[in-house]
């Protein structure tokens, strides 16, 4: 007689998992094994280099920068270089300091020494406060997921995208000009923020940083939380800004494959320092960054 338990409990079958956050291998590697990794193949990158990776002339640069929060430091001898109307995509482990770079430059760390310029005129923006970086300087911050305010109407919001215009009349006409640009928002301006889908609050979040016709964007994981036919539709958008409307754009993408496969420019990063640049098409064949970031 066969046992009652028999195969009542197969062992299970699992899913291996490759690199850093999807793939092919038994065991799913630690953060700290990526970071070891990334950290042992990281080459010599000069300014040189980042120079030859733009297109014309640096919009962005970022020199020897030193910054972090309170007396934490978290970048470490940071350089960074991106052309007008190019983008660039950072990636690497969590702690790496991806998201600090895109604080730094909009204003929200403190910096101990270091440069960042913007413009054709190379003009000194590294203690700007982010207000003055905003209206004098061209630089919009996209956050992350959950930034809208879900009481207020599609409307109200852009509206809020144009506090620090000298007038509320001009900031609602430029508001006319983001719903001419997407009837989506535009057929739910009465409707409250909270009623809005995934992909619709991405696209109002992203809106509500053009009503100040900004020329760099800085975009923080714009496909966290997103089912995949959204993260699609918010890539086209970002595609549009930088193709047609001619914005320059830096981004964090924890999505590696799809953030590499839209920037022209990316950039790995390892303890708050610079391991690989190179062109997001040549990091996307790179071996190595494809073992650990990209499942494969």
């Amino acid at each position: 007689m066969s046992s009652q338990n028999e195969n009542q409990n197969p062992e299970p079958e699992t899913d291996s998992v490759r690199g850093y956050g999807g793939g092919g291998v038994d065991a799913v590697i630690s953060v700290d094994e990526v970071t070891r990794r990334v950290a042992e193949m990281a080459e010599s990158v000069s300014l040189s280099d980042l120079d030859q990776l733009c297109e014309g002339d640096p919009y962005v640069s970022i020199d020897s920068l030193n910054a972090g929060y309170g007396k934490m430091q978290i970048l470490h001898n940071f350089n960074l270089r991106v052309g007008r109307r190019q983008s660039l995509c950072l990636i690497g482990p969590n702690g790496a300091g991806k998201s600090t770079i895109l604080h730094s430059i909009f204003g929200f760390t403190r910096i101990f020494s270091g440069q960042i310029t913007i413009g054709d005129e190379r003009r000194d923006v590294t203690s700007m406060t982010p207000s003055q970086k905003l209206a004098q300087a061209g630089i919009a911050y996209i956050l992350q997921d959950k930034s809208i305010f879900p009481g207020m109407t599609v409307e109200e919001n852009l509206w809020m995208g144009g506090y620090l215009k000298d007038q509320p009349a001009q900031a609602r006409e430029a508001a006319e000009k983001v719903f001419d640009k997407y009837p989506r928002l535009a057929a739910r301006r009465k409707h409250q923020a909270k009623v809005l889908s995934g992909g619709e609050r991405r696209l109002l979040e992203i809106s509500r940083a053009l009503v100040m016709n900004p020329e760099l964007l800085l975009v923080d994981e714009p496909s966290i939380g997103l089912e995949p036919r959204f993260i699609d539709m918010v890539f086209e958008i970002l595609h549009d800004l930088q193709h047609n409307e001619e914005k320059t754009i830096i981004m964090v993408e924890q999505n590696a494959k799809k953030g590499l496969e839209f920037a022209d420019i990316g950039y790995v990063l390892v303890s708050g320092e610079l391991a690989i640049a190179g062109s997001g098409d040549g990091l996307l064949s790179n071996p190595k960054v494809g073992e650990l970031f990209l499942g494969g």
